[in-house]
Protein backbone atom coordinates (compact mmCIF):
# COMPACT_ATOMS: atom_id res chain seq x y z
CA UNK A 1 0.00 0.00 0.00
CA UNK A 2 2.57 2.76 0.66
CA UNK A 3 2.48 6.49 1.29
CA UNK A 4 -0.89 7.33 -0.27
CA UNK A 5 -3.10 4.39 0.71
CA UNK A 6 -3.54 1.90 3.49
CA UNK A 7 -6.16 0.06 5.48
CA UNK A 8 -8.02 0.51 8.76
CA UNK A 9 -6.57 -2.29 10.87
CA UNK A 10 -8.31 -1.62 14.19
CA UNK A 11 -11.02 0.41 15.95
CA UNK A 12 -11.16 1.04 19.71
CA UNK A 13 -13.13 3.33 22.00
CA UNK A 14 -13.43 4.08 25.68
CA UNK A 15 -16.69 5.20 27.25
CA UNK A 16 -15.06 7.18 30.06
CA UNK A 17 -11.68 8.67 30.98
CA UNK A 18 -9.24 5.91 31.99
CA UNK A 19 -11.95 3.36 31.14
CA UNK A 20 -11.18 0.07 29.39
CA UNK A 21 -10.68 0.11 25.64
CA UNK A 22 -13.34 -1.73 23.65
CA UNK A 23 -12.31 -3.24 20.31
CA UNK A 24 -14.88 -3.00 17.51
CA UNK A 25 -15.22 -4.24 13.94
CA UNK A 26 -17.24 -1.20 12.79
CA UNK A 27 -18.54 2.09 14.19
CA UNK A 28 -20.57 5.17 13.32
CA UNK A 29 -18.63 8.43 13.21
CA UNK A 30 -20.32 11.84 13.38
CA UNK A 31 -19.16 15.44 13.04
CA UNK A 32 -20.62 16.37 16.43
CA UNK A 33 -19.84 13.18 18.33
CA UNK A 34 -16.75 11.51 16.88
CA UNK A 35 -16.75 7.73 17.30
CA UNK A 36 -20.12 6.64 18.67
CA UNK A 37 -19.77 5.89 22.38
CA UNK A 38 -16.23 7.28 22.78
CA UNK A 39 -16.05 9.88 25.54
CA UNK A 40 -13.61 12.17 23.68
CA UNK A 41 -15.64 12.53 20.51
CA UNK A 42 -18.29 15.04 21.54
CA UNK A 43 -17.54 18.62 20.57
CA UNK A 44 -18.01 20.81 23.61
CA UNK A 45 -20.06 24.03 23.27
CA UNK A 46 -17.81 26.62 21.65
CA UNK A 47 -15.13 23.99 21.02
CA UNK A 48 -13.54 22.95 17.76
CA UNK A 49 -13.37 19.20 18.37
CA UNK A 50 -9.69 19.03 17.58
CA UNK A 51 -9.23 15.77 19.51
CA UNK A 52 -12.34 13.85 18.49
CA UNK A 53 -10.47 10.89 17.05
CA UNK A 54 -6.95 9.62 17.69
CA UNK A 55 -5.06 7.40 15.28
CA UNK A 56 -1.69 5.73 15.00
CA UNK A 57 0.29 3.67 12.51
CA UNK A 58 0.77 -0.05 13.06
CA UNK A 59 4.41 0.21 12.00
CA UNK A 60 5.06 2.86 14.70
CA UNK A 61 3.50 0.72 17.44
CA UNK A 62 5.46 -2.32 16.21
CA UNK A 63 8.70 -0.29 16.20
CA UNK A 64 8.09 0.93 19.76
CA UNK A 65 7.38 -2.64 20.90
CA UNK A 66 10.54 -3.93 19.19
CA UNK A 67 12.58 -1.17 20.84
CA UNK A 68 11.28 -2.14 24.26
CA UNK A 69 11.24 -5.89 23.72
CA UNK A 70 7.51 -6.08 24.52
CA UNK A 71 4.49 -7.50 22.75
CA UNK A 72 1.44 -5.51 23.82
CA UNK A 73 -1.84 -5.00 21.96
CA UNK A 74 -2.07 -1.68 20.08
CA UNK A 75 -5.10 -0.49 22.02
CA UNK A 76 -2.88 -0.13 25.08
CA UNK A 77 -1.83 3.13 23.39
CA UNK A 78 -5.48 4.21 23.85
CA UNK A 79 -5.76 5.41 20.28
CA UNK A 80 -9.10 5.02 18.48
CA UNK A 81 -7.84 3.89 15.09
CA UNK A 82 -4.94 1.71 13.97
CA UNK A 83 -3.86 2.36 10.39
CA UNK A 84 -1.69 -0.02 8.39
CA UNK A 85 0.29 0.65 5.23
CA UNK A 86 -0.02 4.44 5.32
CA UNK A 87 2.02 7.33 6.69
CA UNK A 88 -0.19 9.64 8.70
CA UNK A 89 0.65 13.16 7.47
CA UNK A 90 2.48 15.10 10.16
CA UNK A 91 0.79 18.32 9.08
CA UNK A 92 -2.23 20.01 10.69
CA UNK A 93 -5.00 20.38 8.12
CA UNK A 94 -4.16 17.19 6.22
CA UNK A 95 -7.27 15.08 5.58
CA UNK A 96 -7.59 11.30 5.58
CA UNK A 97 -10.53 9.41 4.14
CA UNK A 98 -11.50 6.11 5.74
CA UNK A 99 -14.39 4.61 3.82
CA UNK A 100 -16.63 7.68 3.45
CA UNK A 101 -15.47 9.35 6.68
CA UNK A 102 -13.07 12.32 6.48
CA UNK A 103 -10.74 13.17 9.36
CA UNK A 104 -8.67 16.37 9.50
CA UNK A 105 -5.37 16.17 11.38
CA UNK A 106 -5.27 18.70 14.23
CA UNK A 107 -1.96 17.99 15.96
CA UNK A 108 0.44 15.30 17.14
CA UNK A 109 -0.92 12.99 19.84
CA UNK A 110 1.87 13.23 22.38
CA UNK A 111 2.26 10.15 24.56
CA UNK A 112 1.35 10.84 28.20
CA UNK A 113 2.93 9.61 31.42
CA UNK A 114 0.29 6.87 31.55
CA UNK A 115 2.33 5.05 28.90
CA UNK A 116 4.99 4.44 31.56
CA UNK A 117 2.48 2.46 33.66
CA UNK A 118 1.96 0.16 30.65
CA UNK A 119 5.66 -0.42 29.96
CA UNK A 120 8.75 1.34 31.23
CA UNK A 121 10.22 3.43 28.40
CA UNK A 122 7.04 3.40 26.29
CA UNK A 123 6.49 7.17 26.51
CA UNK A 124 10.00 7.79 25.16
CA UNK A 125 9.61 5.08 22.49
CA UNK A 126 6.43 6.78 21.20
CA UNK A 127 7.80 10.33 21.27
CA UNK A 128 9.96 10.64 18.10
CA UNK A 129 8.51 11.38 14.67
CA UNK A 130 4.80 11.39 15.70
CA UNK A 131 5.05 7.71 16.70
CA UNK A 132 2.32 8.31 19.29
CA UNK A 133 -0.08 9.15 16.46
CA UNK A 134 -2.27 12.11 15.54
CA UNK A 135 -5.40 13.78 16.86
CA UNK A 136 -8.10 14.69 14.37
CA UNK A 137 -11.53 16.23 14.04
CA UNK A 138 -14.33 14.71 11.99
CA UNK A 139 -15.00 16.62 8.78
CA UNK A 140 -17.48 14.14 7.30
CA UNK A 141 -19.24 11.39 9.22
CA UNK A 142 -20.31 7.91 8.21
CA UNK A 143 -19.66 4.30 9.12
CA UNK A 144 -16.18 2.81 9.15
CA UNK A 145 -15.13 -0.81 9.47
CA UNK A 146 -11.90 -2.73 9.90
CA UNK A 147 -10.58 -3.38 6.39
CA UNK A 148 -11.75 -0.05 4.95
CA UNK A 149 -9.33 1.74 2.64
CA UNK A 150 -7.47 4.74 4.07
CA UNK A 151 -6.19 7.50 1.78
CA UNK A 152 -4.75 10.96 2.20
CA UNK A 153 -7.03 13.32 0.24
CA UNK A 154 -5.52 16.67 1.27
CA UNK A 155 -1.89 17.30 2.13
CA UNK A 156 -2.53 20.00 4.76
CA UNK A 157 -1.13 23.47 5.33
Amino acid sequence: MGASGGVLAGIARHARPKGPMELLDAIEVTVGGGLHGDFRGAVKPGGRGRRQVTMMERRDWDAAMAELGHVLPWQERRANLLLDGIDIPQVPGAVLRIGTVELEISFECDPCSRMETIAEGLKAALTPDWRGGACARVRRGGRIAVGDAVTVIEAGR
